[in-house]
């Protein structure tokens, strides 16, 4: 706390009027105790009756004798920017999602985070919607059975099982997309002022998304092997997190993979302090064979599992999934019911269900392995005369995590690759304590367009914006 009445006072005010800006207090609302307060932000009771009544002078709360202060200021509108620190928009986590999706079909796109449409099986794609065709009509105009239709669970339970995860169709909800599928656990299990763990860096969406739910987000140092362990279990301790969201193969955006010894003490932590773990596993068909999984080794306990096939399918056809106990499936259920009314819409999961039991399916995974090995092996190669080196050699995927020439900034790189029609993705998009402006992560699929290396030498030889 900063030394002084006055800004001991400031403090309080200011934690008062974000919690109620991010919904944490609701119009009406009573706030906290005042000696309850105190003592949460350790500093005396007058100084919170200090901050309290002037607050109340300013209108954003409101005094009833006898009862104690309420929230008075109807609440603005969520706006995501405004929740944790003013960013850079080049930083912000949802500006390479905004600049990939809205960008003219010319824009180059190494800092998306799918692959483009000529590496996907598109020709099983036509042949799932051609037997689409030819369904009952209920599946091209009714609502969705709550759970999913039972073919695709089924393909995905026999899935599980042959990785050691045996998950009946019962305990698996299909989802609009694997961003929904987290959004319903988020909703079941998250209360705004919770604490999240996430791995640092991470996917920058789940940090976006953290932050509608007015999560706390709280980032673990990730190393080759995983989260550093050490680090995770202090802030397992220090923070008593509600949840842990990671991607455990091929992690996104460093490509490391979980170790054996990692993933035990992480369950183990886990454990200790109540800890949930989300487990996102879109990435798992890109490994060339199968490393530790948090949810295979614990059961599913206190590991939820979820995935979809966005990256190696179609983004197109919107369909996720959650495997998890029993009880929060039903929960879940609910929740989706409420929000989306049903479930998948049951003409995506026909076509994923069509497309992956295609024959073709197995050889179209086999070839893109190949593939990416290739562009992985090349693209490190291109970087690398430029002094763009990787982090690491990822077994699988096709992002690559590379350290800039010294003195770069990434975020300076992209705003000059940007006016020249080229997205890139910059470090601190993906760190949660900012502390990777020199990274940028790379989608060597998304690379082969000629304008990429030219301008990133370009704009590497710029001056700082």
């Amino acid at each position: 706390m900063a030394d002084g009445p006055g800004s001991r006072t400031a403090a309080v005010m200011a934690a008062i009027r974000g919690r109620i800006a991010a919904r944490g207090l609701t119009p009406g609302e009573k706030l906290p105790s005042i000696r309850g307060l105190a003592g949460a932000m350790g500093v005396s009771p007058s100084t919170v009756v200090e901050a309290y009544e002037r607050l109340a002078a300013e209108g954003a709360v409101r005094a009833r004798p006898g009862s104690g202060f309420y929230a008075a200021a109807a609440a603005p509108p969520l706006t995501l920017a405004e929740i944790g620190p003013r960013l850079d928009r080049a930083v912000d986590p949802l500006w390479v999602s905004r600049q990939s999706l809205d960008g003219e079909p010319d824009l180059s796109k190494p800092g998306c985070g799918w692959l483009p449409a000529e590496w996907m099986p598109v020709a099983a794609l036509r042949r799932a919607a051609r037997s689409l065709a030819r369904a009952e009509d209920a599946v091209l105009t009714d609502y969705g059975a709550t759970r999913g239709p039972l073919p695709l669970r089924r393909l995905l339970a026999r899935h599980f099982a042959g990785e050691g995860l045996p998950v009946g169709p019962e305990q698996i909800l299909l989802t609009g997309s694997g961003t929904q599928a987290i959004d319903l656990i988020c909703r079941l299990l998250v209360r705004p002022g919770d604490t999240v763990l996430v791995d640092d860096p991470c996917y920058f969406n789940f940090q976006a998304l953290l932050r509608a739910h007015r999560a706390t987000v709280v980032g673990v140092p990730y190393t080759e092997a995983g989260p550093d362990p050490e680090r995770f279990a202090e802030a397992a301790a220090a923070h008593r997190p509600r949840l842990y969201v990671t991607n455990s193969a091929l992690h996104n955006p460093t490509g490391a993979t979980l170790s054996p010894a990692v993933a035990h003490r992480l369950l183990n932590a886990a454990a200790a302090h109540d800890l949930l773990i989300v487990e996102d596993d879109i990435f798992a068909a890109f490994e060339p064979e199968p490393s530790p999984r948090l949810a295979a080794l614990d059961g599913l306990d206190r590991v939820i599992r979820i995935g979809s096939f966005s990256k190696t399918l179609s983004a197109s056809i919107r369909c996720g999934y959650i495997a998890a106990k029993a009880d929060w499936i039903e929960a879940l259920i609910d929740l989706q019911v409420a929000t989306s009314f049903g479930g998948v819409s049951p003409v995506a999961a026909e076509l994923v269900a069509g497309a992956m039991g295609d024959g073709q399916y197995r050889k179209h995974l086999e070839t893109l392995r190949r593939r990416l090995a290739r562009a992985r092996r090349e693209g490190a190669e291109r970087l690398g005369a430029l002094g763009i080196r990787p982090w690491l050699m990822p077994r699988g995927g096709f992002y690559l995590w590379c350290a800039l020439p010294e003195g770069q900034n990434a975020a300076d790189i992209a705003r000059a690759a940007l006016r020249e029609g080229v997205v890139l993705a910059p470090g601190d998009v993906f760190s949660v304590s900012h502390t990777a402006s020199h990274f940028m992560r790379f989608n060597v699929a998304q690379m082969g367009d000629a304008r990429v290396f030219p301008v990133l030498q370009r704009a590497l030889a710029a001056p700082a914006a």
